[in-house]
């Protein structure tokens, strides 16, 4: 003889919806005036332009109806860009594989809810 168990999951989680608001052309619109910035100091505001489109993203995602925030500060990422460079240059650029892991743990570190 076989038991049955009647166990009920349908439990309410969410307390909102999750949902991202931003538009093509506002995403196009940054990421133009990101390449321009970039192109024209060289490259050495790139860790600016990361910062513009991060923070364009991240503040027009909405979690569970909480709209998040972005702190980070492109003086913040320039510091970890240098120390990165240094360590792909020491590498020879083996780091470079682990670049993309630091670059988003330091994006959600400054990453919270408003």
């Amino acid at each position: 003889m076989q038991q049955v168990v009647n166990v009920n999951y349908n439990v309410e989680t969410s307390k909102g919806q999750s949902y991202f608001d931003g538009g093509l052309l506002q995403y196009i619109g940054w990421n133009i005036l990101g390449f321009i910035v970039t192109v024209c100091t060289f490259g050495i505001c790139f860790p600016w332009a990361l910062c513009m489109v991060f923070k364009w993203k991240v503040e027009h995602t909405v979690i569970e109806g909480k709209r998040l925030q972005f702190s980070g500060t492109a003086m913040g990422l320039f510091g970890n860009w240098i120390k990165w460079w240094l360590l792909c240059i020491v590498t020879f650029g083996i780091y470079s594989f682990w670049l993309f892991i630091a670059l988003e743990k330091w994006k959600t570190k400054h990453t919270s809810f408003q």
